[in-house]
């Protein structure tokens, strides 16, 4: 799949040192590894703004749709349209929705159907993965 914003992985590799991202995040965002539940920045992080794609700055979820899943990771219940781009994922023996930047491909977490109302879903997320912005 492309996305419109394409790099090489030492060019992303190179970026998210620049920008000080958190140890983890390449292998996160550009090789759909998975954060260890409870020890992401963003898990238990509740200000108000917006969360963005550590890799491109695409907007991913408003502030104010992040739940308490109680699942180790940071949960929303809903995304910005459009920023987010659901893929079938059947690795670990398991079938899933692997969602990724609309803008870039990088890897976020996947999605859910477990989530409250009014969407019913779960967008379980990597920290390694979001940049917040305080509004």
């Amino acid at each position: 799949m492309r996305f419109p914003i394409q790099k090489s992985d030492a060019e992303w590799q190179a970026q998210l040192a620049d920008m000080g991202a958190e140890p983890g995040a390449f292998q996160v965002t550009r090789q759909a590894a998975t954060e260890r539940p409870f020890t992401g920045k963003y898990a238990r992080h509740w200000a108000d703004g917006s969360y963005h794609c550590i890799c491109c700055g695409n907007k991913l979820f408003d502030a104010d749709t992040k739940f308490d899943a109680h699942c180790g990771w940071p949960s929303f219940s809903l995304a910005v349209p459009g920023a987010i781009t659901e893929i079938t994922d059947r690795s670990h023996g398991m079938t899933r929705v692997e969602t990724v930047c609309s803008q870039c491909g990088a890897h976020l977490g996947h999605v859910f159907d477990d989530g409250p109302a009014p969407t019913g879903l779960r967008y379980c997320m990597n920290s390694a993965s979001l940049n917040f912005k305080a509004t």
